[in-house]
């Protein structure tokens, strides 16, 4: 099993650098696209929808919403709206925290299929938005593997402090390993991060990328435990089987959905300018 791991993961930091490096942002923003839409087929059951043709519908119904969106966001230079679009998406990273922390009584308020289904969209759509906008900018392909690699920070700092220190849960009927010694291990490591990133790619003021960087580290924690939530609702134990030793796709982006909405909002409002 840790072979399969190691060699998925290889293949899978491969591919996404060579796309990063080699490919312009409209080739990047379609195999994004196709990503997302893999991560809405995986989100299908989670939200109650079994059949192979329902989860072929739902992925659709995703990418029609995203191309429709992303026309006025990103091909229309709608910026007011996509920043309207991500500030709605913080607002619901914010009820989804609720709900983590209430499961499972919360769970009178979002169990019906069709809720469900609207709370991928509300994870998957802003996502892509997102990324789509940042890869677009000058310096695009630093700021997908800036907020890539904070994700990564803080995921690393929250296991090892979580390993060494962790006593008090996070969300003990969610995730019962997650412990708040984790979440402040991971917060430190992403404020290292930041600070790394102000030294090598610069910034107006020392503290940008602190602001930007920090918020995203720490909604990754909800996007994970969203997940979490609702495999533990319908019993399932992986997205999928599609990376092997690794799950499904959305076992892989489930902090980095809930990361990127707040990075591009962060990084729009900062005027980071990188």
């Amino acid at each position: 099993m840790l072979k399969q791991r190691v060699i998925t993961a290889i293949i899978m930091v491969s591919v996404f650098a060579s796309v990063l490096v080699f490919l312009p942002w409209q080739a990047f923003a379609v195999l994004a696209a196709g990503v997302f839409l893999v991560g809405a087929w995986e989100w299908a059951p989670l939200a109650g929808v079994t059949s192979a043709l329902g989860r072929v519908a739902y992925a659709l119904s995703t990418g029609i919403l995203g191309a429709v969106l992303s026309y006025f966001t990103h091909w229309q230079g709608d910026t007011e709206l996509l920043q309207t679009l991500l500030v709605g998406a913080c607002v619901w990273w914010a009820v989804a925290l609720l709900w983590i922390q209430g499961y499972p009584s919360s769970a009178v308020l979002w169990r019906a299929p069709p809720l469900r289904m609207l709370m991928g969209w509300l994870v998957i759509v802003p996502a892509w938005l997102g990324c789509l906008y940042l890869r677009s900018q000058t310096s695009g392909a630093w700021l997908i593997l800036i907020v890539v690699l904070a994700v990564a920070a803080a995921d690393i700092g929250a296991y090892f402090s979580g390993r060494a220190f962790g006593k008090r849960k996070l969300a003990v009927n969610v995730s019962p390993g997650k412990s708040w010694e984790g979440v402040w291990g991971g917060l430190c490591a992403s404020v290292v991060f930041a600070l790394i990133v102000f030294f090598v790619a610069g910034a107006p003021y020392w503290w940008v990328p602190i602001v930007v960087i920090l918020p995203s580290a720490m909604i990754s924690v909800v996007g994970d435990l969203l997940e979490s939530m609702l495999k533990r609702h319908t019993g399932i134990k992986d997205s999928s089987q599609l990376l092997p030793g690794h799950g499904g796709v959305l076992d892989r982006i489930d902090g980095l959905v809930a990361a990127v909405p707040v990075f591009t909002l962060a990084y729009l409002s900062a005027g980071w300018g990188l």
